[in-house]
């Protein structure tokens, strides 16, 4: 076994070996987030970002029941909704008006595959299936000015391949590439698209496409410090097939009341920050490592000194409906608490430098927007 700090000194100046990364389980926190600090001042300096999203949650109707999720219902249940097109407008008209770059689509996994309700409902709008509706909204989200992101779950290749051009990117969270959590009694287990052979196919799909893509893993629901650090090899396997992966989330568990983990014990501050350490050791520079704010509110200061470079979407105007029980921080503190630390926070586009530079990762329909954007965020 290599020595710890002859390790930690590697990973300060690049990602550390597949076998390197399992030795990191062994080593205490504040020593992984010292490495993990130098390695992001050393890459992304002294700025952190953010994106400035309106969250349009088109539907909580979704086939999969995972044990902690408080978003997900079926049809006739208390606080099923899909939003209708006139809601989407209204949404993103305010979304321009506060200022928002990103309009970050989200829903349930599959909905039409479950619910006949659903199906209706879409065709009385004049759409035959979701990925159909996702990009009447795209388009109106580019007329309004704002860039979309989706993440709808599980796609095909042929899905993606049809919301390629009004969207600047794509997401899908991998969570975790253990099966085990697919069994019975664990959360994954009515959960047929959280498998994880589906997940990372898709992901490999959208590096073959060319698309800008989100990952990341949910921690605390059950898994093993060695199944965090396989899924975060495996996110780095698949972006160095392909070069798309341009975030990766670490996102930590939090219990929701009437929920079947609604009494699970939530993760610790210092496995959330352990996590990230370990994630931004592991992944390669150009892919920005991030954890939500909102989700530890009293732990800002501890995911910087953690080594995070950013903070995923905050909205002004809309909740985290994943969250809802989560209110997204003021930005003027969070700023605040960034300059405690020493870093300024700056907004940025729903896609990375990274991909903006390299050849083929944004549509040519969208390019000229997505260049007037960023010179926009650019100005001092």
């Amino acid at each position: 076994m290599s020595t710890t700090s002859s390790i930690l000194e590697r990973a300060s100046l690049g990602p550390v070996t597949d076998d390197e990364a399992y030795e990191l389980a062994a080593f205490d926190t504040e020593s992984l987030c010292e490495a993990a600090r130098t390695r992001r001042d050393r890459v992304f300096g002294a700025v952190l970002t953010y994106s400035p999203k309106v969250f349009l949650p088109i539907t909580n109707l979704c086939r999969n029941r995972c044990d902690y999720c408080s978003f997900r219902r079926s049809p006739g249940d208390p606080g099923e909704w899909t939003m209708s097109p006139d809601e989407i407008r209204s949404w993103l008209q305010r979304a321009s008006e506060q200022g928002c770059v990103e309009a970050l689509f989200c829903l349930g996994d599959t909905p039409e595959t479950g619910f006949r309700e659903y199906r209706a409902l879409l065709r009385g709008w004049g759409h035959d299936t979701t990925v159909d509706y996702l990009h009447w909204a795209a388009e109106e989200a580019l007329a309004a000015g704002l860039l979309p992101h989706t993440n709808a779950g599980i796609l095909d290749r042929d899905e993606m391949i049809r919301l390629r051009p009004v969207n600047v990117s794509l997401g899908l969270m991998l969570e975790n590439v253990s099966d085990r959590l697919c069994e019975k009694g664990m959360p994954h287990h009515r959960a047929p698209d959280k498998r994880p052979d589906k997940r990372i196919r898709m992901t490999a799909e959208a590096g073959e496409l060319k698309i800008p893509f989100t990952s990341g893993l949910l921690i605390g629901i059950g898994e093993t410090v060695e199944e965090r650090i396989d899924t975060i090899v495996t996110i780095r396997r698949l972006h160095r097939a392909h070069g798309h992966i341009g975030e990766v989330i670490v996102q930590n568990f939090r219990a929701h009341p009437d929920t079947p983990m609604g009494l699970a014990s939530e993760p610790s501050a210092q496995a959330l920050a352990a996590t990230v350490a370990m994630a931004r050791l592991v992944l390669d520079d150009d892919v920005s490592v991030q954890a939500p704010p909102n989700l530890s509110p009293a732990s800002v200061a501890t995911l910087i000194r953690a080594g995070i470079n950013d903070f995923g979407g905050i909205s002004p105007v809309s909740p985290d409906y994943i969250n809802p029980r989560h209110p997204w921080p003021y930005l003027e503190r969070l700023g605040e608490a960034c300059e405690a630390e020493g870093f300024r926070l700056r907004p940025r586009l729903p896609v990375y430098g990274s991909h903006l530079r390299a050849p083929g990762f944004i549509d040519p329909s969208l390019r000229s927007r997505v260049d007037q954007l960023h010179a926009e965020l650019a100005r001092p």
